[in-house]
């Protein structure tokens, strides 16, 4: 009995013993888990200046499924409607340079191989958790002038991975979408100075008259050119090919 008695007390030691541990116990924090995209491997590709190495960038295996997980729009305006991912491979299908500006945006672009009034340019805001990836192409319009005639017009197309609205756009945005941001500045910048370099082998610049904007899930919103920093070129001058 007296055995019995031990073996109850000592049960009961050891119970107290364990709760006293464990009140006293710190609780452990979980950080929660970071779900940052890990985009490291692309910066590299804007050394060394001043064009980097654009035609490595394409080749990159880990280049296709970057765009195939952020660039999931349909497309209406090139090659049968061929998926987006698709359709940026061949508009930098002779890749050109590869820029990092304020060592967060990367602006990659080139030309459709055998027609470079056909370009594309990739952006990508390697600065947030979430990347901000836009696809912009300068479409010529076929019902105007041929290429090599002064005055052909061209349209921008711009697919991003979330919706964007200009500021002038704002009051006709449907309010509710939540998910809609302003286009940022850099990206704005990025088209700027893009839109200005004339074609591949040519001295003139595109005279870009349309825009049109298209969020993720294909809906198409025009928008001024200008507001995008693609102002409409009015020079006159004859394309001139460089031999």
């Amino acid at each position: 009995m007296r055995r019995h008695l031990q073996l109850a007390t000592l049960l009961t030691l050891l119970g107290t013993t364990l709760a006293r541990a464990q009140f006293h116990m710190p609780q452990l924090t979980h950080k929660p888990k970071d779900t940052r995209e890990d985009l490291s491997w692309l910066a590299p590709f804007a050394v060394p200046g001043p064009e980097g190495r654009a035609s490595e960038l394409v080749r990159d295996p880990r280049f296709k499924p970057f765009l195939r997980d952020h660039l999931t729009a349909p497309q209406t305006f090139w090659n049968d409607n061929q998926p987006l991912p698709e359709t940026v491979l061949e508009f930098l299908g002779t890749p050109r340079q590869v820029l990092l500006d304020d060592n967060r945006y990367l602006a990659a672009d080139g030309c459709v191989r055998a027609f470079c009034p056909a370009r594309g340019l990739l952006f990508i805001d390697l600065g947030t958790a979430h990347p901000l990836v836009v696809f912009a192409a300068i479409d010529w319009v076929k019902e105007n002038k041929t290429t090599d005639q002064s005055g052909a017009e061209y349209t921008l197309w711009l697919f991003a991975n979330r919706p964007l609205r200009t500021a002038a756009d704002e009051p006709a945005a449907d309010e509710s979408n939540t998910e809609a941001s302003h286009i940022p500045a850099a990206l704005t910048s990025a088209i700027t100075r893009w839109a200005a370099q004339p074609i591949p082998g040519s001295s003139t610049r595109q005279n870009i008259t349309h825009a049109i904007l298209v969020d993720p899930d294909g809906t198409p919103h025009q928008i001024s050119p200008a507001t995008i920093g693609a102002a409409p070129n009015t020079q006159s001058s004859e394309l001139k090919v460089t031999p």
